[in-house]
């Protein structure tokens, strides 16, 4: 059985108020008050989705009860009328709340009835919004990225800082280390949070394709282009735009984002009309950028710009504190979705995803813990659950008398020392190579006794 939406009139004259009831009640559960007093009393007792309200009451006007109504934590699409309609009326009420406005005098039932059904459609479709906007604060939000090691926690500051700012921020980090994720969490993070994330990843399109897919094209601009296309930066009006694997675009693209950077326009492939967008850009990487500079594979101007904030992710074998978490985060995630009893890890496993490097990062963790989840046998995921790789021997580096902890330090100091040469000594685009954050970088070398390499 359908349940009526409920219906509050408000109106003085007791014929009005019986003759809307009565052509009303077939649709509505219908309640009448004759004055703002009786009718806030009915409002503060139960919900109402409709309020239809005379402007014209005892005591306190119309205007002043739909002021009051909007203020409370559920209130009802409001419709005022009046027998002295104006136009100055119709602004002063919108002003106050209310989501239409109709003459009494040039009163239709039908066309009452249209109206409500118009702002009970608007009024859902807002409360859809806001719920929708909800589900991606509790997925995408910063508290529900999971990091308690120090390089994380580090990474969590800058984020808090620069997402209110219009900053561009420029993600580096290994694939795999979630930089769509933190992307998408500055966005929410962001004034710009209600607004469109639209995300491209650069190297799955050619030159051709990618131009077009960023910046949109007119009709016959190129052959195929049949008709008139609207580009990721105007879809992302507003919003903020992420570009992934910023190191694959060619020197046709780097000249127009740079263009966008300095003046916020563009032009559509095929069209001599300049655009504008109000549109933040984060990009990410893994390549090193800077060596592409030197090389002139990536222009400096253009690199310049996109790292007005550079945020580096490291990978997983530096959060060694957070696999654990990570991996209990994607066990309830898959053991949900296939309907599996599983709850956690045994011993074994447990000391498996501790020992393993990760060279795929989180995003291989995921994927890991799936197949653990899939093929798990009872509450508890077993080393055997685990991917072959993960499973597998790690190789004998030193004899078997020598300290494992000795042979990863000698193994960690040897690839600083080799980053550091292959620098030339530059300690930022040495810790950018190996993955390492600066923080993490400079302790290294003072543990390692390498401050002056």
């Amino acid at each position: 059985m359908n349940v009526k939406p409920t219906l509050l009139i408000v109106d003085d004259e007791k014929p009005t108020r019986e003759g809307l009831r009565a052509a009303l009640e077939e649709r509505y559960d219908v309640y009448l008050a004759d004055d703002a007093a009786s009718a806030l009393q009915l409002l503060e007792s139960e919900p109402f989705q409709v309020m239809l309200t005379d402007f014209r009451l005892p005591n306190e006007d119309g205007m002043k009860l739909i002021a009051r109504a909007k203020s409370l934590s559920r209130p009802p699409v409001c419709i005022l009328m009046t027998a002295y309609g104006s136009e100055d009326v119709a602004v002063e009420a919108m002003k106050r709340g209310a989501d239409d406005y109709i003459a009494k005098g040039r009163l239709q039932i039908d066309e009452l009835e249209m109206r409500i059904a118009r702002a009970l459609r608007s009024q859902n479709l807002e409360s859809e919004n806001v719920a929708l906007h909800k589900q991606l604060d509790d997925r995408f939000g910063m508290e529900h990225i999971i990091g308690q090691s120090p390089a994380m926690q580090e990474i969590f500051d800058v984020v808090r800082q620069v997402a209110p700012s219009r900053a561009t921020i420029l993600l580096g980090g290994e694939s795999g280390t979630g930089k769509e994720v933190f992307a998408k969490a500055i966005h929410q993070a962001s004034p710009r949070a209600r607004l469109p994330f639209v995300a491209v990843h650069c190297a799955a399109l050619s030159a051709t394709l990618l131009e077009s897919e960023l910046f949109g094209h007119e009709k016959g601009a190129f052959t195929g282009a049949h008709e008139r296309r609207v580009g990721r930066f105007e879809q992302a009006q507003g919003g903020t735009l992420f570009l992934d694997e910023i190191g694959e675009i060619d020197a046709t693209i780097q000249v127009k984002l740079l263009r966008f950077l300095g003046e916020r326009t563009f032009e559509r492939v095929g069209s001599g009309k300049t655009l504008t967008a109000d549109v933040r850009l984060i990009t990410a990487t893994n390549k090193n950028l800077a060596e592409m500079v030197k090389t002139g594979k990536f222009r400096e101007d253009l690199f310049f710009r996109l790292r007005v904030v550079e945020i580096n992710l490291p990978p997983l074998r530096e959060r060694a504190g957070d696999v654990v978490l990570l991996a209990q985060s994607f066990l309830r995630e898959f053991a949900a979705e296939n309907a599996k009893p599983v709850k956690e890890f045994t011993s074994d496993a447990r000391q498996l995803l501790l020992q393993y490097p990760w060279p795929g990062n989180v995003r291989e963790l995921r994927t890991a813990i799936e197949h653990a989840v899939v093929l798990s046998r009872g509450e508890k995921i077993a080393a055997r659950d685990l991917p072959a790789s993960v499973r597998a021997e790690p190789p004998v580096a030193a004899p078997a008398s020598a300290p494992s902890a000795l042979t990863l330090r000698e193994a960690e100091q040897q690839v600083i020392e080799r980053a550091l040469k292959e620098t030339g000594g530059n300690r930022t685009l040495a810790a950018r190579k190996i993955g390492m954050s600066r923080r993490t970088f400079h302790r290294k070398l003072h543990a390692y006794h390498l401050e002056d390499l």
